[in-house]
């Protein structure tokens, strides 16, 4: 290529990024206008490089799809995969595809569906876009998430407003259009506080091939992959390799099966991503090549790993990077992973030994998923604070006498759970099913000393324990429980609706403002004036009642702009008893463990002094030779706020103490 200092092209987009091939951090000067026929001019001036700049303006798009079986982490893929070309350079955004015709996940049980993850906006999604915020840094809307709902309804609106000017409305092409439509657009959204929009779209294809649910959506994609065009789309098929115990052999047919489906309805699979118990073998590599039409070099193994932040590792050490950056048309420009503190936070998660036990008091115990983004955050402040986590879990109807009487057993396991651990933590939950118990643990945990978070459901639980215990009012209660209690502690909030259940609560990011600078939670946040944090609930703590409850020792520390709505409770005299309104497991990160968690955990570790006289920072930090002292480097969640990361930091996982957990 011959040496040129600039270059004018003509491209149609609206988008134009431009940069060089090489010396990305050399200074570059662009200068765009407007051309004939809504062309855009660019000039790439390169004033220290030889090397002639490129000029591309087309989103590039990354579908992981699943075959054979649910459950095999294809949410985890997609995920890691974004990591992983986030840390080549690359600006990426995510977006799930939930084929079921619920609106959103909202009034989904978490048994159905695992935990309704709550956005800053207020959507109500699927869990997944959780794993996307944790493992990318990024702050998604209620749009990144599409639902067949979602996509009928849009289309039946506008059939009723008479967009279609009297055509036969019809799956292809009206709702297959609108998915692409919306899949576009979203696309286009920045969802890491820069300018512009992203790169890369992950676009993740819920459920399994095969699923009449999905068949739209393959239908749409297979236009999709077409209209973007060669280059610009890449396909990740995410299958099961399984190992039958009596031949001990790893079986493709399974996969040959799913990928023959897949080619069948219009999709061709760039990457295999087979999940297995151990590494494929060169010559099961090689057999899935040959009946899968997928080059050897494009197969990756995602075997078993101790947790999850070795997923992103496992497809660097694969070259899972340079196949899909070679299907995108982008493997000379983008650089080489940079995942070095990635890398030692996962070898620092391995070698924890020292554990902190956890009581997780519940209502869903039966299903991890229904706490995955508690889990997550107790994960990331223990492993802030160099402790094994290891969670008990404690069925909150086990604790009550009820129990005791039908199953004696039961009750005394659940009980000695509880006593043995070195926190209590009682998440957020609706209806009345063990509301007992988890009173019953939080007197305990305020009786015996015993570092206390509630969230939620566990804060307005804490207060009407406190209400019964300290005040006497042995009527004290909830009238989401008791509608003709006497001591109203908690109330149904005035905008609130009883007769729509979605969409219909207090949701999404609002303000907090600290009513005591000098309390446990401002000092964690990082004695801050006020912290922006993620709400979902109906139900408010009575401010007819918090003269009263203040008088008899609990502190509200923590009210919303108007000062009349609860937001924080503390018990001054405890060493740590804290309950919240908000979620603050939904803004946890990996590098940014929530504060409030942070104190349960340093308070369970006999540490929270050290962690409130470094305003909410450990004493440990991360480094790239493993552990060192001093002022943690590592920004925690304060303010509310978003600390920008250009390194690409990847979640972790809760094992409770070992395993695995997809």
């Amino acid at each position: 290529m011959s040496v040129l200092l600039s270059r004018l092209t003509w491209t149609r987009p609206s988008v134009v990024i431009c940069e060089p091939t090489t010396h990305r951090n050399q200074a570059n000067k662009l200068e765009a206008e407007e051309g004939p026929e809504g062309f855009v001019k660019t000039v790439i001036v390169n004033k220290q490089s030889a090397e002639l700049g490129f000029c591309r303006q087309k989103m590039k798009y990354v579908l992981v799809t699943g075959g054979v079986v649910s459950g095999l982490g294809k949410g985890v893929t997609a995920s890691s995969i974004g990591v992983l070309l986030k840390a080549c350079g690359l600006r990426v955004t995510s977006i799930k595809i939930d084929p079921y015709l619920n609106t959103d996940a909202g009034t989904m049980s978490p048994f159905e569906h695992g935990e309704v993850f709550v956005l800053d906006d207020g959507g109500e999604v699927d869990l997944d876009l959780g794993n996307y915020e944790r493992f990318l840094d990024i702050t998604l809307t209620r749009d990144n998430n599409i639902t067949t709902g979602k996509i009928y309804q849009s289309v039946i609106n506008k059939e009723r407003k008479g967009d279609y000017i009297g055509k036969t409305v019809q799956v292809v092409p009206h709702i297959t259009d609108a998915i692409q439509e919306w899949i576009e657009h979203v696309a286009m959204v920045p969802v890491d506080g820069q300018e512009g929009p992203a790169d890369v779209c992950v676009i993740e294809l819920g459920g399994t091939i095969g699923d009449i649910e999905s068949m739209p959506y393959i239908e749409a994609l297979g236009q999709f992959s077409y209209r973007v065009g060669p280059g610009n789309f890449c396909l990740i098929h995410v299958s099961l390799i399984p190992v039958l115990n009596v031949v001990g052999e790893q079986k493709t047919k399974p996969t040959q099966h799913s990928v023959r489906g897949l080619r069948g309805l219009g999709l061709t699979p760039n990457i295999l991503a087979c999940r297995s118990t151990k590494a494929l073998d060169e010559n099961v590599k090689e057999k899935l090549s040959q009946f899968c039409h997928v080059p050897a070099e494009n197969i990756v193994t995602l075997y078993d790993v101790p947790n999850i932040w070795h997923i992103p590792l496992v497809l660097r050490d694969q070259k899972a990077h340079k196949a899909i950056l070679k299907g995108l048309n982008l493997l000379g420009l983008a650089r080489e992973p940079y995942l070095e503190e990635w890398t030692a936070r996962t070898k620092i998660c391995d070698m924890l030994h020292d554990p902190v036990r956890i009581a997780m008091v519940g209502k869903y115990t039966g299903l991890s998923d229904s706490y995955l983004s508690v889990l997550k955050a107790l994960l990331h402040a223990s492993v802030a604070c160099r402790r094994k986590l290891v969670v008990d879990w404690v069925p909150a109807g086990d604790l009550e006498d009820i129990t005791a009487k039908e199953a004696p057993d039961v009750h005394k396991a659940a009980w000695n759970l509880l006593k043995g651990a070195d926190g209590v933590l009682v998440p957020g939950g609706f209806g009345d099913r063990g509301v007992q118990g988890k009173i019953l643990a939080a007197k305990y945990a305020r009786e015996n000393k015993v570092p206390f978070l509630g969230i939620c459901l566990g804060m307005q639980i804490a207060v009407i324990e406190f209400a019964r215990s300290v005040l006497n009012l042995r009527d004290a209660n909830s009238t989401e429980f008791n509608p003709a209690t006497t001591s109203p502690c908690v109330i149904f909030m005035p905008e609130g609706s009883k007769t729509h259940m979605g969409g219909t609560m207090r949701l999404g990011s609002r303000r907090t403002y600290f009513k005591n600078s000098d309390c446990k939670s401002a000092k964690l946040y990082g004695s801050v004036s006020f912290v922006d944090e993620r709400h979902r609930h109906r139900y408010e703590v009575n401010p007819d009642m918090i003269l009263q409850l203040e008088n008899a020792g609990l502190s509200f520390v923590g009210r919303d702009e108007s000062g009349r709505r609860m937001e924080i409770v503390e018990i001054p005299a405890h060493p740590y008893f804290v309950g919240v309104q908000f979620h603050p497991e939904f803004k946890s990160r990996p590098g940014r463990p929530s504060a409030l968690f942070l104190g349960l955990i340093a308070a369970a570790c006999g540490h929270l002094e050290t962690v409130l006289q470094n305003n909410g920072y450990p004493s440990m930090t991360i480094s790239s030779n493993g552990i060192s002292n001093g002022h943690s480097k590592v920004k925690f969640h304060q303010n509310g706020s978003t600390f920008k990361s250009s390194k690409g930091l990847v979640d972790g996982v809760y094992s409770n103490g070992n395993g695995v957990h997809w």
